[in-house]
């Protein structure tokens, strides 16, 4: 028996194959949307896929479990509750799945929603692992407040944090010490707030060390769990929809997306994503474009700035990273609202200019200071007394509440999410001079005000 963990670490998600050597078969949770490294996984175990289980339909990444069904032929498992679109056989409470000598229990464990099950692993007669999905995280457990608008059943927060008191202290603590926790998301990702940077660990230490499992009663975990939670990306109700329902198969949906010629000249009031690097888009770019680099957490934050309803061009220093860029996007859906993707190396129409870090400060009172950090983090500390907090995800909708009487300077915490928030400004603001602090952000991070 062999357990084999796939790790996306722009998502932070884990992705897991269970193989049974005996019986060369392989079961997979939580893939993610490229179904082919567990092709090559399968391939190079001698061993084929049948089964696929599904924790619950997954709000921060798209799955490639219904392609991978429709490849193999293998049985997509997942918790009657969710209302699965696609053929499925349903794994809810107590049901086993059996491939050689290894047993697969379904426990419904919900919290993080309604659908959440648990998958444990016995092998030889003894539990050996427990499969969390969203459920049990590393040092956390999974936010209670994304299915109030999404899935098939939809419920408030209080109600969800409530089910997962008794989730983690009802069925997964009641599993032995000794049995290994695998989670379906690490450090990084927007459905905790508090996950460790470990990919595994044990009932018993998190017993020991989880903020979340202390001793406690019901209502002071209700609180806890409820406050200081991440913002909910835009789209994450989509993702739960797109993974209901089933994706299109991940190669021909990347292949599909229309490819245009270089420096091509979008509509007027298009959505347009420069990726570019920012000083490369603040030389010249085209108006009213949104720089989101290319970077570890681009896809992240697309899904955050533009929303599922919209529909986007993507621009890109070159055809490579064109091509790694529409494949981030696909991780989350969002290749299908591409209306075009094109190289873009060469645009004056609009230009940004540099802040003088020195000038400014000397006379911060002379400038608007728009704070896009999440609200969190600036309850933990501003670097700017009289900064306005718009938080980034929000900017694109609240950006006409900044005055125009001053230059507006934007910053974050360390100039990537500036870079997009600058230009998301300069665009609601044409006639207003907008500055990035950038990276300059760190001077005035030892208290100068």
């Amino acid at each position: 028996m062999k357990i084999k963990q796939f790790e996306d670490k722009g998502l932070a998600h884990y992705s897991y194959a269970i193989l049974s050597e005996c019986a060369s078969e392989v079961v997979l949770v939580d893939p993610s949307r490229d179904p082919q490294p567990y092709y090559d996984y399968a391939e190079a175990n001698n061993a084929r896929i049948t089964g696929v289980i599904e924790t619950h339909p997954h709000a921060d990444f798209i799955s490639s479990h219904l392609e991978i069904a429709n490849k193999t032929g293998a049985t997509i498992y997942t918790h009657s509750l969710v209302g699965a679109d696609y053929k499925h056989t349903a794994f809810d409470e107590g049901a086993i799945l059996e491939i050689g000598k290894i047993k697969l229990r379904s426990l419904h464990t919900p919290g993080h929603s309604p659908d959440s099950i648990s998958i444990v692993l016995e092998h030889e007669g003894k539990d050996k692992a427990v499969f969390t999905g969203d459920t049990l995280f590393i040092g956390d457990v999974g936010r209670p407040d994304l299915r109030e608008n999404a899935g098939n059943i939809t419920a408030r927060r209080e109600e969800l944090a409530r089910q997962m008191y008794h989730s983690t202290r009802e069925k997964l603590l009641k599993l032995d010490d000794s049995v290994t926790v695998y989670p379906a998301h690490g450090s990084g990702s927007l459905c905790g707030k508090a996950l460790s940077d470990a990919n595994s660990s044990t009932i018993g230490a998190e017993k020991s060390g989880n903020y979340a499992l202390q001793p406690m009663s019901e209502d002071e975990f209700v609180k806890i769990l409820t406050e200081d939670q991440p913002f909910i990306p835009k789209y994450f109700g989509y993702d739960v929809a797109l993974n209901k329902q089933g994706a299109p198969d991940y190669k021909p949906s990347i292949e599909g997306v229309k490819m245009l010629e270089k420096n091509y000249k979008p509509e007027d009031g298009a959505v347009i994503v420069d990726a570019r690097n920012e000083k490369e888009f603040k030389k010249g770019h085209y108006k009213g474009a949104i720089n989101i680099q290319n970077g570890g957490k681009f896809e992240t934050w697309l899904g955050s700035i533009v929303g599922p309803n919209e529909k986007y061009y993507l621009a890109a220093e070159s055809e490579a990273q064109l091509q790694d860029l529409i494949s981030k996007a696909a991780k989350i859906g969002y290749e299908l609202l591409i209306k075009g993707a094109f190289v873009l190396d060469k645009v004056e129409e609009t230009k940004t200019p540099e802040i003088n870090v020195g000038e400014f400060r000397e006379n911060l009172e002379d400038y608007t200071i728009v704070d896009i950090r999440n609200t969190s983090e600036v309850r933990s500390g501003k670097f700017f007394d009289k900064a306005i907090n718009i938080p980034l995800p929000e900017l694109r909708e609240r950006a006409l509440e900044i005055p125009t009487d001053k230059p507006v300077v934007v910053h974050c915490a360390g100039g990537y999410r500036s870079a997009a928030g600058s230009s998301i400004v300069e665009a609601a603001l044409p006639q207003t001079k907008v500055l990035d602090l950038s990276e300059a952000v760190n001077k005035f991070k030892d208290g100068q005000k």
